[in-house]
């Protein structure tokens, strides 16, 4: 069978998570929310993290800032600032793998992680999660992330999407997430498995442990 993992990254968002939340409640779909401390520093926001993570939704770190890359940083403060107190933020809704999604700008290669992040996801028994294909779901018409995601689906045997619990600039009520209930009902009538873990292939340090070859994802010293 045919299978994709759903997350969800730049959240939580009140009038976009909670709709989200609503739609993979009404689909019994699962998925894992990384979420950034500029958004669980304001109390909706956390409260809609405090339900994902009630409803069985897993919640990771997207770090502390959304800032810079932290391969493009050298300073252990960063990673530290980043990395640790992001999950000192998330407090109880840390998930017990400690899952981290670096910030890539959309892109994956080795400005994704400095020699010192890599350090201290090891050290700390972190789990880094990456992706496979990122829909476009900002800056285009609302509905054309749907068509996008079921050609990734459709194409990759296990594939990892990111879509985004964020403003997309489009009017509708939760943005271009206004459109996840279709791309679901495409999901679930293809005989599409919609899993809540992570393709092996995606996870490069899990709790700890390296799983591959880390050069892509870490900045040369």
């Amino acid at each position: 069978m045919p299978r994709v993992t759903l997350s969800f990254d730049n959240g939580p968002t009140p009038g976009i998570t909670d709709h989200v939340l609503d739609v993979l409640k009404a689909y019994e779909v699962r998925t894992t929310f990384f979420v950034t401390g500029k958004q669980m520093r304001l109390p909706e926001a956390r409260a809609l993290a405090q339900r994902a993570h009630a409803e069985g939704h897993w919640i990771g770190s997207h770090s502390m800032t959304h800032g810079q890359p932290l391969g493009q940083r050298d300073d252990a403060e960063a990673v530290d600032h980043e990395i640790g107190d992001m999950e000192r933020l998330l407090g109880p809704l840390v998930h017990e793998a400690r899952l981290f999604r670096p910030n890539g700008r959309g892109q994956i290669g080795p400005h994704l992680l400095s020699p010192q992040a890599r350090d201290y996801l090891i050290a700390h028994r972190g789990t880094v999660v990456l992706w496979t294909h990122i829909p476009r779901d900002r800056g285009v018409p609302a509905d054309t992330w749907v068509a996008d995601a079921q050609r990734a689906t459709a194409e990759c045997e296990w594939p990892l999407l990111v879509l985004h619990d964020r403003p997309s600039g489009h009017a509708l009520p939760a943005g271009s997430m206004s459109y996840l209930s279709r791309y679901l009902e495409w999901a679930q009538s293809s005989g599409v498995e919609i899993a809540q873990d992570f393709p092996d292939d995606c996870v490069p340090i899990r709790r700890g442990k390296i799983c591959m070859a880390l050069e892509p994802y870490v900045q040369a010293t």
